[in-house]
């Protein structure tokens, strides 16, 4: 089983992620409503992937990224965000996210998420 930790603090796009991943069996999902509680539920879980909205409450989630990267080097972080300008999506790909996915259209979410989990 892998652990995806869906972070966003609206919760009709964490309903709405769910519902895209839910469909692999092999998958078991946790959520966070704002950065902070994001990275409480990181060192606590240790999941395999997060999907992280980039404009949260309490921290962004590009500082989000950051501080998850500080503590795991090696984590797996999609970003997601309605605001998928060029400027943001190269912010997140060079502060270390894997990939960004554009709300709310998710496109490709499912490839990306199977890419990412099962290498």
């Amino acid at each position: 089983m892998y652990t995806v930790l869906i972070v966003d603090d609206s919760s009709f796009m964490r309903t709405w992620i769910q519902g895209i991943i839910s469909k692999n069996e092999k998958i078991v999902t946790a959520e966070a409503t704002n950065g902070l509680e994001a990275i409480l539920q990181y060192r606590k879980l240790k999941p395999d992937l997060v999907l992280l909205d980039y404009n949260m409450p309490e921290l962004s989630g590009l500082e989000v990224l950051k501080r998850i990267l500080k503590i795991n080097p090696n984590a797996k972080v999609i970003m997601c965000s309605a605001l998928g300008t060029s400027f943001v999506i190269e912010e997140c790909l060079l502060a270390g996210a894997i990939d960004f996915v554009t709300k709310p259209e998710f496109k490709n979410l499912s490839k990306i998420i199977n890419q990412n989990l099962f290498i």
